[in-house]
């Protein structure tokens, strides 16, 4: 038998092991491109799936445009048992909500004048929904520095940026996130003064705003408004109060409302995107988005 030269077979092992190692490049380059490849098409799927639930939350938020518009085609009142306070089902989970049965905190300044009466509303409406009145009173400071004021002499610029939502409060010391969720079930901030709406504020608001009505009648005259007897006008609302001392004039309680938010999500798969927005329903014209945020 012949047997190969050792410079044979060492070159012959040198090629055995350089063929291997070129196998072993090309295989790590192949897994590479695999790995690119399948993250690039994550990528495109993800990027699909959010440009389809942003087009899913555009339509949701045409839809609740409509919601609005036909309820005030076939009522003036604002009631709760009207087809757009019904929570929205499907691909859509969210809902929209009267923001005028909440106590809205622009009214801390009116005509660029501190309003006293409803800085003492908001403050009430903090002890019952159990908010430290140190911090009531910070946010009412900061809220009230948001807006120009005028006094006998001078106007004071405001000091900061105008609140679009709660969420501008966040930085105030001691409202933690479970806090400002609890504030915002109560409280909203809309881009003008408003009265409240009897027929969709809770006990508590209505509680506020009202001095001489404690929780329990508030409490009261809620569950007999669920029940179906929605309040038809303000002096309805000032007789079933029962509280003879007090003036119609003096109520700043509706029974419509023109401001709207609209929170929720889409899910697509794996991939959620929500949306939140503030729609303005005026007595003559189509409900207008006067801003949105949408956000994976």
């Amino acid at each position: 038998m012949k047997r190969d030269s050792p410079a044979a077979a060492k070159q012959r092992g040198m090629a055995i092991i350089s063929a291997l190692l070129i196998a072993a490049v090309v295989a790590v380059i192949a897994g590479a491109m695999l790995t690119r490849q399948s993250v690039f098409t994550r990528s495109v799927e993800a990027e699909q799936l959010r440009i389809q639930g942003q087009w899913l939350l555009q339509g949701r938020l045409e839809h609740s445009r409509l919601l609005l518009w036909e309820a005030r085609q076939k009522d003036v009142l604002t009631r709760l048992d009207q087809p757009w306070a019904r929570p929205q089902g499907g691909v859509f989970e969210g809902r929209l909500e009267d923001e005028q049965g909440k106590f809205n905190l622009r009214n801390l300044v009116n005509h660029q004048r501190l309003d006293a009466e409803q800085l003492q509303a908001f403050e009430r409406l903090c002890r019952l929904i159990d908010i430290d009145p140190a911090v009531s009173r910070r946010i009412s400071r900061r809220v009230i520095a948001s807006y120009d004021q005028r006094t006998d002499k001078t106007l004071l610029p405001a000091r900061y940026p105008m609140l679009r939502s709660l969420d501008d409060l966040s930085g105030i010391e001691g409202l933690d996130p479970l806090l400002l969720r609890r504030l915002q079930t109560f409280v909203g901030v809309l881009p003008g003064n408003t009265w409240v709406n009897g027929n969709t504020a809770s006990a508590e608001v209505l509680s506020a705003v009202v001095p001489e009505l404690s929780l329990a009648q508030a409490q009261a005259l809620v569950a007999e408004r669920d029940s179906g007897r929605w309040f038809i006008n303000r002096g309805d609302f000032v007789n079933r109060l029962h509280l003879p001392q007090v003036a119609v004039d003096s109520v700043q309680v509706g029974i419509t409302s023109e401001w709207f938010r609209l929170q929720g999500q889409v899910r697509r798969e794996q991939r959620r995107v929500t949306i939140d927005a503030l729609l303005h329903r005026p007595e003559d014209r189509r409900p207008q988005v006067i801003w949105s945020r949408v956000g994976a």
